[in-house]
C-alpha cells in the first residue's frame, strides 16, 4: 500500500510539474504573449502598444504566470485566449474525434500485425519453426513509411483522383478510413515485428510441447502462444494508442481533422495557454488510463504465475542465423549515399526544374532544379548519424530506467503522452531554436517505449522458475541481474531499438515537415519531403526518392535486428527446436 501511494504521489508530481512548465511557456521563451495572441487573432493588425496593453488587461497577463496556475488549482480551465470559448467543451470534442481515429487506427494496426505474424503462427501451429528465417522486408517498408507522406498519397490518389473515399474533413465514419490507414499501417508493422519476435520462444516452452503431446489442435496452441506473448507487448500497445491520439498531428493537419493533437499544436503555436494546458493534461490522463489498462490486462492473463514465480522463461530459441538481406539493404543504402556525395546538393538550375529521372539526374530534380540524388546523399550524413546516436542513447536510457519501474513508470506515461511537436516547442523555449531542437525533442521521448519493454520483460523473467531456483541457491540480486536477467532481456530490447531506428528518423522528418527542424537549404530528409510534397502529383520522384531511402533504412534495421543477441552461458541456452520437435511428434504418435 505504501508503494502504491508513493507511486501515485510521484505520478501526480510529474503531471503537476508538466502543467506548470506549460503555464510558464511564454515567460520561458521571453516573448510577449499579447503579441502572439494578437497575431493569432488578426495577422494583419499592427502591434500597437495600446492594443497590446488592452489584450494584457483582458487576459490578466500583467498578473504573472502564477495567476493562471492558481486558477488551474481551483479546477477552472478558463477560456481560450484566441476564440474566447470555454476550454473544456472544445478539448472534450477534440478528444472524441481523436478517440474515434485511434480506435480505427488500432483496428488497422491489429490487422496489419496479424498479417505479419501469420506465417510464424502457421509454422508454429504445424511445428515447422525449425530453420525459420526472419522475414520483415514488407513490414520494414510499412514501418518506415512517413505517416504524413502516406496520408498525402492516400488523400491525393484515393480521395481526389479516384474519388473512392472523402479526403478532407471529419463528418462521419467514412472520413476515418484514410487517416486510419495512414496511422495504423506503420504502427501495425512495428507491433507485428515485436510479436513475431516473441512467438518462437512461446512455441518452444514446455506447455506448448505438453499441449501438442496431448493432441491439442495447432490452432489452439497458436492462440495460447499469442496470449503468452501479449503481456510483453501490452505496454507498447498502450504507448501506441496514446501516440495515435496525441501524436497524429501531421495526419490531422493533412485531413483537416479537429483532433486533440492538432488542437494542442495550434494552441502551442499561438501560445493559447488555457487550451494547451487542458489538452496536455488530457493526454497525460489518457496515457495513465492506458498504462493502468495494460497492467490490469497483464494481471488477468498471467497474474497468478507472476505472483508465484511459476513462469517459464519467455526467451526461447535463439534468433535464426543472419542472412544476406542486411548486407543487401546496407549495400544499396551505401551505394545511394556514395553516388550522391560527389554531387552538389545546392546547385540551382531553374531550367531543369522537376525533371524526371535520367542518366544525368538518376533521381530527377526538385522544384528549384537541384539534383535529388545529391540532396538525398548529403542529407543521409545528418539524418542517419543523428538517428543512430539518438537510438543508442535511447537504448541505454531505456534499459537503465526499465530496471527501475517504480521510477520510470510514471515518467513513461507522461512522456509518451506528449506529442513530439509539443516537446520540440518546450525544448525551444528552454534552449532556443536551432538544428539541435528536433534531436533533443525526439531523444527526450525515444527512450520511453524501450523502458516499458524492458520493465515488462524483466517482470516476466523475474517470475521464471530458473530465477526462483537460482535465488534459492543463494544468488544475490546483483548476480541475478548480471548473469540471468540482463542476458535474457537485452536481445529483445536491442532488436526493438533497431526496429525503432526508422521511427526516430521519421520523427525527425516529421518535425522538419512541420517547420520545427532543419531549415532550407539543408538537405535533411524530412525537409526534402516537406519541400517536394507540393509537387507530388507533377514530380512524384522528388518525394518517392527520400521516402524509398527511408524504407530502405527500415528494411536494413528490421533484418539486422533478427541477428541481435547477447551470448549466454551454455547451461542457460534453451533447447533448439530441431531437438524439441521430433520429441513432440513422438509423444503425439505414442498417444
Amino acid at each position: 500500500m505504501r508503494n502504491r501511494a508513493a507511486a501515485l504521489l510521484w505520478r501526480a508530481g510529474i503531471t503537476a510539474a508538466l502543467v506548470c512548465a506549460i503555464g510558464l511557456l511564454p515567460w520561458l521563451t521571453r516573448t510577449d504573449p499579447a503579441l502572439t495572441v494578437l497575431k493569432a487573432r488578426s495577422a494583419e493588425r499592427d502591434p500597437d502598444p495600446a492594443v497590446l496593453a488592452d489584450i494584457r488587461a483582458q487576459l490578466g497577463l500583467d498578473e504573472g504566470p502564477f495567476h493562471f496556475l492558481a486558477k488551474w488549482v481551483r479546477g477552472d480551465a478558463g477560456r481560450s485566449w484566441i476564440s474566447g470559448d470555454e476550454v473544456t467543451p472544445a478539448v472534450l470534442q477534440a478528444l472524441g474525434a481523436s478517440l474515434l481515429l485511434m480506435a480505427a487506427a488500432l483496428a488497422v494496426a491489429a490487422v496489419t500485425a496479424a498479417l505479419i505474424c501469420a506465417r510464424t503462427l502457421w509454422l508454429g501451429a504445424h511445428w515447422r519453426l525449425a530453420g525459420r528465417r526472419a522475414g520483415g522486408g514488407g513490414s520494414a517498408v510499412l514501418a518506415a513509411l512517413p505517416e504524413f507522406l502516406t496520408a498525402s498519397v492516400l488523400a491525393t490518389v484515393v480521395g481526389v483522383q479516384l474519388g473512392w473515399l472523402p479526403a478532407l474533413g471529419w463528418y462521419g465514419p467514412r472520413w476515418t478510413i484514410l487517416p486510419a490507414l495512414a496511422l495504423g499501417l506503420p504502427a501495425g508493422a512495428v507491433l507485428g515485428r515485436l510479436l513475431d519476435d516473441l512467438l518462437p520462444g512461446a512455441f518452444a516452452e514446455p506447455w506448448a510441447l505438453a499441449a501438442a503431446a496431448r493432441g491439442l489442435p495447432g490452432r489452439g496452441i497458436a492462440r495460447q502462444a499469442i496470449r503468452r506473448c501479449l503481456p510483453g507487448l501490452l505496454p507498447n500497445t498502450g504507448l501506441f494508442a496514446v501516440g495515435l491520439t496525441g501524436g497524429a498531428v501531421a495526419v490531422e493537419q493533412i485531413f483537416d481533422i479537429p483532433g486533440l493533437g492538432r488542437t494542442t499544436l495550434q494552441a502551442a503555436l499561438a501560445q493559447d495557454l488555457p487550451v494547451l494546458q487542458a489538452g496536455t493534461l488530457t493526454l497525460v490522463l489518457l496515457a495513465t488510463a492506458a498504462a493502468g489498462l495494460a497492467a490490469l490486462t497483464t494481471r488477468l492473463l498471467i497474474g497468478p504465475a507472476l505472483r508465484d514465480g511459476a513462469l517459464p522463461s519467455p526467451h526461447g530459441p535463439k534468433p535464426p542465423a543472419r542472412t544476406l538481406q542486411p548486407f543487401v539493404y546496407g549495400g544499396l543504402l551505401a551505394l545511394v549515399i556514395a553516388l550522391g556525395l560527389p554531387r552538389d546538393p545546392l546547385a540551382l538550375d531553374t531550367g531543369e526544374r522537376l525533371r524526371p529521372p535520367s542518366p544525368q539526374h538518376p533521381f530527377g530534380t526538385d522544384g528549384l532544379g537541384r539534383d535529388v540524388l545529391a540532396r538525398v546523399g548529403h542529407g543521409a550524413l545528418d539524418t542517419l548519424l543523428l538517428a543512430l546516436a539518438i537510438s543508442a542513447a535511447a537504448l541505454l536510457a531505456g534499459v537503465l530506467l526499465g530496471l527501475l519501474p517504480r521510477l520510470s513508470g510514471p515518467l513513461v506515461d507522461t512522456v509518451v503522452a506528449l506529442p513530439p511537436v509539443l516537446v520540440a516547442l518546450l525544448v525551444t523555449a528552454v534552449v532556443g531554436g536551432g538544428p539541435a531542437t528536433p534531436a533533443l525533442a525526439v531523444g527526450a521521448v525515444a527512450w520511453a517505449p524501450l523502458a516499458a519493454h524492458t520493465s515488462a520483460l524483466l517482470r516476466q523473467e523475474r517470475a521464471a522458475l530458473h530465477i526462483t531456483a537460482t535465488r534459492g541457491l543463494g544468488a544475490g540480486s546483483r548476480y541475478l541481474l548480471r548473469h540471468e536477467l540482463l542476458p535474457a532481456v537485452l536481445p529483445s530490447v536491442t532488436r526493438h531499438a533497431l526496429l525503432r531506428l526508422p521511427g526516430i528518423a521519421l520523427a525527425l522528418a516529421s518535425l522538419t515537415f512541420l517547420g520545427l527542424g532543419a531549415q532550407p537549404p539543408t538537405p535533411e530528409w524530412g525537409l526534402l519531403l516537406a519541400e517536394n510534397q507540393p509537387y507530388a502529383e507533377r514530380a512524384p520522384w522528388a518525394v518517392l526518392a527520400p521516402a524509398a531511402v527511408l524504407a530502405l533504412l527500415g528494411a536494413l534495421a528490421v533484418t539486422a535486428a533478427g541477428g541481435a543477441r547477447v551470448p549466454r552461458r551454455k547451461r542457460r541456452e534453451p533447447v533448439d527446436e530441431p531437438q524439441q520437435q521430433p520429441r513432440t511428434r513422438q509423444l503425439v504418435g505414442a498417444r
